[in-house]
């Protein structure tokens, strides 16, 4: 690089370094899509467990047993 175009970029100051790096508009947003996709893939992995055959005895034999008057 030649000095010119050195020149041509602004220069970095604390201020303007912490101006930068305080902005966090949107990090609101960032988590809420984060904390979504970590519901989405939980409710996934229910999904399968909740599809195998074990478990689906065993809760429907938890629901007759509730439901039956003895």
């Amino acid at each position: 690089m030649t000095r010119s175009t050195r020149t041509d970029l602004p220069r970095l100051t604390r201020r303007s370094v912490a101006a930068l790096y305080a902005d966090e508009e949107g990090a609101a947003t960032a988590e809420y899509a984060v904390a979504t996709m970590a519901a989405v893939a939980f409710a996934g992995l229910l999904v399968v467990i909740m599809r195998s055959d074990e478990v689906r005895g065993i809760l429907t034999d938890l629901i007759r047993r509730a439901l039956t008057v003895a």
